[in-house]
């Protein structure tokens, strides 16, 4: 019987991992991560590889796997459902085709706009560790923790400070009917590119902005082919990290917990590293381009993409069903509640 393509990935990816030297030591936890060296997945994993090793004295080892090195980001995420690798970082717009009840976080203006108050529901949601996590373990995933990068912050070639301002502007974003539907009701027209393509369109004119955090726009250069930051502060760029179901079963009750506690311990270690890197960066983009502009919208003129984007969230009710919308009044009742 011939594999299907998924089959043919997992088995691509096992072999290339089998290549790798045999461990001297009991376990070798593979973790996959969506960007490259030097960024913050790479700082999280790096700083969760030398807590675990410690903890271990050497019993477990971690071996980290850049962007690209065991594939896309979503393939990353079915080889730890398949057991191929045991953990994967992968921002939530990643997980859409896989989890689309995770696609609550993508929803504008969902999530407060203060950092701390942002960190304490990625990390201690009842609704995300608990009904969340069961359609995670549905596709074979464990939802281990979340954070996140930042602040999304729209680069264009104008200043937008109102949806009117947003007319005929081509904003490119992810391949997702929910961001679709958010940047079409918030008055732009929203044109999907692959990320390596970004670039290259903002140079030629064929988009007028995209959205990313401050980190991937220096990282990446955007700020160059574009003459404004504007922080409208409706969206954060949500991550995961996830290990495959069958495997944390196998873990003894002393390492699953150790590998909870490590995660719960790390999240004020990264709310650390995302605040450094955002404002490093930003320092680095405005010591490039000091004429850039910089806009932070107000509350009034925020309220203005709210009152737009309201209607956003039936995209992703029609995407995950009725599960989704329970999902959504929980966390709602949750963040109302904080």
């Amino acid at each position: 019987m011939a594999l299907n393509l998924r089959s043919l990935k997992t088995t691509a990816a096992a072999a290339l991992l089998s290549l790798a030297p045999a461990a001297v030591f009991a376990e070798d936890w593979k973790f996959a991560i969506e960007e490259i060296p030097g960024s913050i997945m790479d700082a999280y994993a790096q700083e969760f590889k030398k807590r675990i090793e410690a903890a271990t004295e050497g019993d477990v080892t971690v071996t980290v796997y850049p962007m690209g090195t065991l594939g896309t980001p979503t393939e990353t995420v079915e080889q730890a459902a398949d057991g191929v690798i045991q953990l994967t970082n992968v921002s939530i717009g990643n997980l859409g085709t896989i989890v689309p009840e995770s696609q609550v976080f993508l929803l504008p203006y969902l999530l407060p706009s203060d950092p701390a108050a942002v960190s304490k529901i990625l990390s201690s949601s009842d609704t995300i560790y608990g009904p969340l996590n069961a359609d995670f373990q549905k596709r074979g995933l464990e939802v281990m923790t979340m954070y996140s990068e930042g602040p999304q912050v729209w680069t264009t070639n104008r200043e937008i400070r109102t949806p009117e301002d947003f007319e005929n502007f081509k904003m490119r974003v992810m391949v997702s009917p929910i961001l679709l539907k958010t940047y079409k009701n918030m008055g732009a027209s929203p044109t999907p590119l692959p990320f390596g393509e970004v670039f290259g369109a903002l140079q030629l004119g064929a988009v007028d902005g995209q959205v990313n955090p401050i980190p991937t726009i220096e990282e990446m250069k955007f700020y160059e082919v574009t003459s404004h930051l504007i922080w409208a502060g409706e969206q954060e760029l949500v991550t995961t990290v996830v290990a495959g179901s069958d495997w944390f079963a196998t873990l003894s009750p002393e390492r699953q917990q150790l590998l909870r506690r490590t995660m719960a311990e790390m999240t004020g270690y990264i709310d650390g590293v995302v605040s450094e890197f955002n404002q490093q960066r930003l320092d680095s983009i405005k010591n490039a381009k000091p004429d850039i502009g910089l806009v932070v919208l107000s509350e009034d003129e925020r309220d203005a993409f709210r009152a737009r984007s309201g209607g956003t969230a039936a995209a992703y009710v029609e995407t995950a069903g009725a599960r989704g919308q329970e999902l959504l009044d929980a966390l709602q009742a949750e963040l109302a509640g904080n």
